[in-house]
């Protein structure tokens, strides 16, 4: 979320926060993707520290209790899994591992490929050849068995599952700079800054990269999504962080032999993965088109539809 109203920040100045706001109300899709990424965020931060050891422990006489009682307090309305953990408390101590390594990997494939993409697009040395042909080669294997291969090579553990999922998405944001460094370097401000004497990596670091870095934002917010589900897909198979601890995907992997009995095992997790992506994609969509003055006016068009 914090990537998407950087791009939108772009095009928006301070003063205007509150016309952004007020486009984003507007769209109430967007917003309410907006509220619901708020508060899985917060609880995120502050719900572990809260519940403490509560999504661990076991209770046999909780086991596979149905949603929707507060017989047993709050933390069981969602119900409880077949050790009789609560499925809520699970569901917010899962989102900071499903998260928080989402967002490790985003973050290591954008500033990873982002550098690579600077030096293959501005330079055109030797190098600059081989880092395509590397891109070429990771993007010839399909992704999730890329993954397959080196965690059942490798292990599963955090680090290595991080490294996988960015792995396969380097080349996506590596080609995404090299197209846009090839076209701003053909620009006038580039030609002037060589004319006064600048070294290229001067150009690059204070002339470039910053036009470039809007664009990888608006990438990584919907990369984000794209890598929640990969890392659900291999936890699901068994191949992401092994017990005890757990995310979403590992969750809906423990319910899935209940389904006919105790449905509640599997679906809660795998609604918070489905919103979750929604959400992100949603709010995506409106930031691209708040960011392009020539799609802006879909927007302003719902502002004065609800007038």
């Amino acid at each position: 979320m914090t990537a998407i109203l950087s791009e939108t920040s772009v095009s928006a100045s301070p003063g205007n926060a509150r016309v952004v706001f007020n486009c984003l109300k507007r769209d109430k899709l967007a917003f309410a993707a907006a509220i619901f990424l708020l508060i899985l965020t917060i609880a995120t931060l502050a719900g572990p520290p809260l519940i403490g050891d509560t999504a661990a422990k076991l209770g046999l006489r909780q086991r596979n209790l149905p949603p929707f009682s507060f017989d047993h307090g709050w933390l069981f309305f969602l119900g409880a899994d077949t050790l009789g953990r609560p499925i809520l408390a699970r569901l917010i101590v899962g989102a900071q591992n499903t998260l928080g390594i989402a967002l490790a990997a985003v973050v290591f494939s954008m500033l990873t490929g982002g550098v690579l993409g600077l030096i293959a697009g501005y330079s055109e040395r030797w190098y600059s050849q081989v880092i395509q042909r590397v891109a070429d080669i990771i993007m010839s294997f399909p992704s999730l068995l890329l993954a397959l291969i080196v965690l059942y090579t490798l292990g599963p553990s955090i680090s290595n599952l991080i490294i996988v999922l960015a792995l396969t998405r380097i080349p996506i944001y590596l080609r995404t700079t090299r197209a846009e460094v090839l076209e701003l370097r053909e620009r006038m401000f580039v030609s002037a800054a060589k004319s006064m004497g600048a070294k290229p990596l001067r150009i690059v670091v204070r002339h470039i990269a910053p036009m470039v870095l809007p664009t990888l934002l608006t990438i990584a917010a919907i990369d984000f999504a794209t890598v929640i589900l990969a890392e659900s897909s291999l936890s699901f198979l068994g191949l992401g962080i092994q017990p005890p601890e757990f995310t979403w995907g590992a969750m809906v992997a423990n319910g899935r032999g209940y389904l006919a009995n105790a449905w509640w095992i599997s679906f809660w997790p795998g609604l918070a993965i489905l919103l979750t992506t929604l959400s992100l994609n949603l709010l995506s969509s409106w930031a691209r088109t708040m960011a392009d003055p020539q799609q802006r006016w879909r927007l302003q068009s719902l502002r004065k539809a609800s007038r």
